[in-house]
């Protein structure tokens, strides 16, 4: 991840305010969630690869499927994941609502997409029946949650819930939710 302090802001994938903080609040801020995916999972709109191939990078045992609509993004994807030898991460080029392939996924995750009455229906239709939405959300993540009820009804998401992690280890902890979606 060494590229993305490096090259991260000429190739337009982090802002300008982000090259200092990119470790403590983009990288970390990633790692932290790995140890809660198992199986196949996909990162919708996954652009500089945070959280999908930070968390591919900690756990190699996970197959990641990076969504990613822009070409340039996925050129970066791709070649991070030459560059490191990663053999669990696969890259699709297409949005998440483009997919065509149903609900496949044992979890889907997002980063700094959208707010959740937006997010909740470009991810729920990906995950298999019985899987789980991580999507990492901000301080705000109640007031999203609250905001996106009837896109979380239509989604049929269940065990609803609010999740901190790496408060141990991060000055701003990562917030997010994790739900269950049944078909």
């Amino acid at each position: 991840m060494a590229n993305l302090a490096r090259e991260g802001e000429l190739r337009g994938l982090i802002g300008p305010q982000e090259t200092s903080r990119i470790w403590s609040r983009h990288i970390l801020n990633s790692a932290v969630v790995a140890p809660l995916f198992a199986g196949s999972v996909a990162d919708v709109g996954s652009g500089a690869g945070l959280p999908g191939l930070v968390c591919a990078i900690a756990s190699p045992d996970v197959e990641w499927t990076l969504i990613e609509p822009m070409a340039r993004r996925v050129t970066w994807l791709e070649e991070q994941i030459a560059e490191l030898s990663l053999g669990n991460v696969t890259v699709v080029r297409t949005r998440s609502e483009d997919w065509a392939r149903g609900p496949v996924f044992d979890a889907v995750t997002a980063r700094a997409v959208a707010g959740l009455r937006s997010l909740v229906p470009l991810t729920a239709p990906l995950v298999r029946d019985g899987g789980e939405l991580i999507l990492l959300k901000g301080a705000h993540i109640d007031a999203e949650i609250t905001k996106a009820a009837k896109q979380i009804r239509a989604a049929k998401m269940s065990d609803i819930r609010v999740e901190v992690v790496g408060a141990q280890i991060l000055a701003e902890p990562t917030r997010l939710l994790r739900a269950r979606v049944r078909a």
